[in-house]
């Protein structure tokens, strides 16, 4: 996909996407859940607490289309300041009347081409969010980060490996209005203690595009 289509989806698209959504719903499950347990500041109490907030409808600000730009750290944890920027457009569709969402993401700068796919899924035990990654290159799922929104900014973690070392990945989702929003990812191979940014990214959207509301 070299050029998007604004306004209406096409239907064919629709169908592929609700294709690649019901193909991982059944291993995501599981995997989302048990990273959610062991890495979000809240998993302890959220199963317990029935009280919570319903977040089933926190990504209806971002269904739509949206003009994306993304600042990318080259070399995470080496102390490298090299980063790169990428224009492009991210869509954003609506799925489970708000309990999940997929994104399209198709960026292009200096360094090269980007294209990602997210699968969003809310649990709605845990009040948590799954945000699952694939990207075109790899054409496999990253670990899911897991978290929630509070007072209009969410917090999602998880952990992984980069260069063979455990590390922790933080996503943050702030600034949050109806025409823009931002998104910055951060990495830290010391338990949380300190947090290099290494992902930066700002939605704007397209005039005459619209969204739900949180």
């Amino acid at each position: 996909m070299n050029q998007w289509k604004h306004g209406t989806v096409a239907p064919l698209r629709v169908f592929f996407l609700w294709c690649f959504a019901i193909a991982l719903l059944c291993p995501l499950e599981g995997s989302a859940q048990q990273s959610g347990a062991q890495l979000s500041p809240n998993a302890s109490s959220a199963g317990a607490d029935r009280n919570q907030r319903d977040g089933q409808h926190d990504f209806d600000f971002h269904v739509g289309i949206w003009k994306t730009r993304v600042f990318r750290l080259l070399h995470p944890l080496t102390g490298s300041a090299a980063w790169a920027q990428y224009d492009g457009t991210t869509i954003v569709h609506s799925i489970w009347n708000g309990r999940a969402n997929l994104v399209e993401l198709e960026a292009d700068g200096p360094n090269g081409h980007l294209e990602l796919a997210s699968l969003r899924l809310y649990n709605p035990d845990s009040h948590q969010w799954s945000l699952n990654v694939a990207s075109v290159r790899t054409g496999t799922l990253g670990v899911p980060t897991i978290g929630e929104f509070k007072n209009g900014r969410g917090e999602f973690y998880d952990q992984e490996t980069l260069n063979g070392r455990a590390i922790l990945v933080r996503f943050i989702i702030s600034e949050i209005t109806p025409d823009s929003c931002h998104f910055e990812q951060a990495f830290s191979d010391d338990g949380g203690t300190t947090w290099e940014v290494n992902w930066k990214a700002t939605d704007t959207r397209v005039k005459g595009e619209s969204g739900g509301t949180r």
